[in-house]
């Protein structure tokens, strides 16, 4: 049955293309949300960017046919932007406010009472999301790019066996785990001994890396952590998301492997790190400096890191390193637009970036890059985005099928033990 969806400024700025999403069924633009959107498209910004996305998009389809009638999509759709006349401030209930959320519900109250067609709003705003609710009128959150979190792999498997002979590989693969779904560059720990899978051979590839060793002076300190730097250390996985929580090393053991890399192996130029500018609290105003002092207290995590990797060896390692040309800090609003080759990239706090941003941020990777997405999807300071929506997670699963990359689900804490419980009860 078709339905009426109506959109929010919030949903559009997420995802300019949501429009092509909803099937054969009604998309609504109510005109307040094209006013909201043209007072957008003048920032300095990632959300400048969409908004003019948005324009783009609705002047192309204009020009297929009356945007206020109602524009055919090729999906089967329709498209219309809806108005109502200068009358209608009489009919706002009282206690709806002037509010631009307030503004959008009536609209969808008002086409409720005078289309037959169900009515659903769609945003990414929860507050906004209750109040429709309050007011009889369904509304959801933008789910075409949402993955459910308890579905996504871990990136390993387990397995007992105490009948096993572990030297015969064919009969590993072909007979224990026949009934296993091993995706491209799954780990396996099979009875304390390593492999990874190579889905183009089908083999068991034994792990060089164990507990014993050692990247840039530290040692992996559980199995979780000795995956990853193997994923990290290997050239022929050039995308890699690390996914856990606070203290369990995601951002260290990325540092250290791209030193490692650099130094020793001399397999990259230089290691550009960048994560998104999203204040936990309020806003500390104007930060003077050029790039690198600007972005310095939002990466101040990476530099701890890199203090305690470079820790008795006598050198301040940002001065160190940016004296040498290689490490790079970048702001995500300036990506856009550049090749980026021969480095390895380390996006830290990937789950405040929403998969419109991920994407591009990928599509930058020239040949002979890596990049590292680092993050914990349960400490988002994004106001629209959740566990299930992120853009770390929606890359993680866009790319489960692929041998270009490689993922670990990250859960054993070893900052501290009141680091690892806090992480879990508060």
């Amino acid at each position: 049955m078709v339905k009426n969806y109506v959109l929010d400024t919030n949903t559009l700025i997420h995802d300019p293309k949501a429009i092509f999403n909803f099937q054969d069924n009604n998309v609504i633009i109510p005109f307040p949300v094209l006013e909201e959107i043209d007072k957008l498209k003048t920032r300095q910004d990632k959300v400048a960017k969409s908004a003019r996305d948005v324009n783009r998009i609705l002047d192309k389809l204009r020009k297929k046919g009356n945007l206020h009638s109602g524009i055919k999509l090729e999906n089967g759709g329709i498209l219309k932007i809806m108005t109502l006349n200068k009358n209608y401030d009489n009919e706002i209930p009282r206690y709806l406010g002037k509010s631009m959320d307030d503004f959008i519900i009536f609209y969808a109250l008002y086409l409720q009472k005078t289309d037959p067609v169900k009515t659903i709003i769609v945003s990414k705003d929860l507050n906004l999301r209750v109040k429709a609710d309050a007011m009889g009128i369904e509304s959801q959150d933008y789910l075409t790019d949402k993955v459910d979190m308890e579905l996504l792999p871990k990136g390993y498997i387990s397995i007992k066996n105490e009948k096993l002979d572990i030297k015969k590989q064919k009969y590993i693969k072909d007979d224990i785990l026949k009934d296993t779904e091993l995706l491209p560059n799954m780990y396996i720990n099979l009875n304390d001994i390593l492999f990874r899978y190579k889905k183009s051979t089908n083999e068991l590839i034994p792990l060089v890396v164990d507990l014993n060793t050692e990247i840039f002076g530290i040692t992996p300190k559980n199995i979780e952590q000795v995956f990853a730097i193997d994923a990290l250390l290997n050239p022929d996985i050039p995308f890699i998301s690390l996914i856990g929580i606070a203290g369990t090393g995601k951002t260290l053991i990325s540092i250290a492997a791209g030193l490692e890399m650099i130094f020793n192996l001399k397999l990259y130029k230089k290691i550009l790190v960048s994560k998104p500018v999203i204040p936990m609290g309020k806003e500390i105003g104007f930060l003077p400096g050029n790039v690198e002092e600007k972005m310095k207290p939002w990466l101040q995590p990476i530099y701890d890191n890199l203090e305690f990797l470079f820790e008795g060896k006598g050198k301040k390692p940002d001065e160190f390193l940016m004296k040498k040309d290689i490490l790079e800090i970048e702001v995500l609003s300036y990506i856009r637009g550049r090749s980026i080759p021969s480095q390895y990239m380390i996006i830290d706090e990937a789950q405040n970036l929403t998969p419109a941003e991920i994407k591009t941020i990928i599509t930058r990777v020239g040949e002979g890059t890596k990049i590292i997405l680092t993050g914990d999807p349960y400490q988002i300071d994004n106001p629209y985005l959740d566990a299930s929506s992120n853009g770390l997670v929606y890359a993680t699963n866009k790319f489960k099928n692929s041998e270009l990359s490689s993922h670990v689900i990250m859960v054993k804490g070893e900052r501290s033990n009141l680091a690892t419980v806090a992480a879990k009860i508060l």
